[in-house]
């Protein structure tokens, strides 16, 4: 049998392409919005060409619409409370929400704008108030604990048995078991938490985006090999400043900066830019913010008995308490620490014997980290740069999947994409 699975590369867009679909709304709206119909596309990935801003909030609306009325359908069934009509049934529930929310969120994650943003601000609390309402259902919960409390003796599968502790630890963990009270405190923590943590990283995003260093002089670029010094070139192009040099504080073109160039001082700048985003005391500080997200975490673990965050986090992660998380890290911090400082005394070593009169300081460890590994094992990654071009990465990685698992990977072409620089590949048995 041909098993064929969508993917698209420069992307974490995957969720949306594959979640399941149920019938569509038939009104005129799901005809006007694309978000509404069944995508007739192949894969039915979502027809990017056809979804616009003003899409998002109506299927926002209705999507949830559908979600309570499929809560409502298992609540109201007369029936005695079983696998199929209550834990299967919550589980094909809200498909639409799922669909709709995995287009919105990855393009706010991938390929965002201010108007993506603005709705984001407005549906978060919307859709935490949402999941509340379904959390914190008393009629819904008692249906899921009945079937819980009797699962020794209804002959389950391993997969129906994962599936129904999963919903009942996911209730209990909503809220279900707190008392009235506690319940309203929780919907409040909820709301002011999906509120804190979306400023907190559109600040983050901010101050990336708003930091450039420009360099006017090539004296300047000293040190930095030829690659970076051309992506540098188009940056500033791109942004008007022809015949200058950009560095921003993305990855790819931080961590060369940091990595190669020869001058302290702005090294310096750009390490020191990065490690205070949201710490600049402006309009993108977010000091304010993480205070209170501190704070509504604590309120939170302690409504469910914990007697702090991590502690309420670890409960359903394999890890189950902080103790044991120290315990493990504890194993790797001390040799890390050790092979960390004999590092620093190497670099600092460099630093002496080149006349340079400071301290190793942590904007100089990537610099000397790299001229260290020249030295001691004569590698250069710019060397290795031309072998590792972005085609020729993409083809070895699909040559070797092929000859490991007789996988067959080609393009597709006719598969709607977000950007340009996306693209879409099948892969088939």
């Amino acid at each position: 049998m041909k098993k064929i699975v969508y993917l698209i590369l420069f992307s974490a867009f995957l969720g949306a392409c594959n979640s399941p679909q149920k019938d569509e709304p038939k009104n005129d709206e799901s005809m006007k919005n694309p978000l509404l119909s069944k995508y007739e596309t192949p894969f039915e990935v979502p027809p990017f060409e056809l979804i616009k801003s003003t899409h998002y909030m109506p299927a926002f609306e209705e999507a949830m619409k559908q979600d309570s009325a499929d809560i409502e359908r298992i609540t109201s069934n007369t029936a005695p409370a079983d696998f199929e009509n209550t834990i299967a049934a919550l589980d094909a529930s809200g498909m639409l929400l799922h669909r709709v929310s995995d287009v919105f969120f990855n393009m706010l994650s991938a390929n965002s704008n201010d108007e993506i943003k603005k709705i984001a601000k407005e549906i978060s609390p919307l859709l935490s108030t949402h999941s509340d309402n379904i959390l914190l259902n008393e009629s819904l919960f008692a249906r899921i604990k009945s079937v819980y409390d009797q699962k020794d003796n209804l002959q389950l599968s391993p997969e129906q048995m994962s599936l129904l502790e999963k919903k009942y630890k996911e209730f209990a963990r909503g809220g279900a078991n707190l008392s009235d009270e506690q319940k309203e405190q929780l919907r409040e923590i909820n709301k002011k938490l999906s509120e804190l943590s979306l400023r907190y990283g559109d600040n983050l995003l901010a101050e990336n985006n708003n930091f450039k260093l420009i360099i006017t002089n090539k004296a300047d670029l000293e040190g930095l090999p030829e690659s970076i010094i051309a992506t540098a070139a188009a940056a500033a192009d791109e942004a008007g400043e022809t015949g200058k040099w950009l560095f921003s504080l993305h990855k790819p073109s931080l961590i060369p900066f940091i990595q190669y160039s020869a001058k302290r001082e702005l090294r310096k700048k750009m390490f020191q830019a990065y490690a205070n985003m949201g710490n600049n005391n402006d309009e993108f500080d977010n000091k304010k913010v993480i205070t209170e997200l501190v704070n509504l975490r604590l309120q939170k673990a302690k409504l469910f008995g914990f007697e702090n965050y991590a502690g309420y986090i670890l409960d359903n992660r394999m890890a189950k308490n902080t103790e044991n998380v120290y315990h493990l890290l504890d194993q790797v911090w001390k040799p890390a620490l050790d092979a960390a400082k004999t590092d620093a005394k190497k670099f600092q070593k460099m630093i002496d014997k080149e006349g340079g009169k400071f301290k190793l300081q942590a904007w100089d460890w990537f610099y000397y980290a790299e001229k260290l590994r020249k030295e001691k094992y004569d590698f250069d990654e710019e060397v290795l740069r031309p072998y590792f071009e972005l085609n020729n990465s993409v083809n070895g990685l699909f040559t070797v999947v092929n000859k490991l698992y007789g996988l067959q990977i080609k393009e597709r072409k006719d598969v709607p994409l977000y950007q340009e620089d996306v693209r879409a590949f099948e892969v088939s048995e």
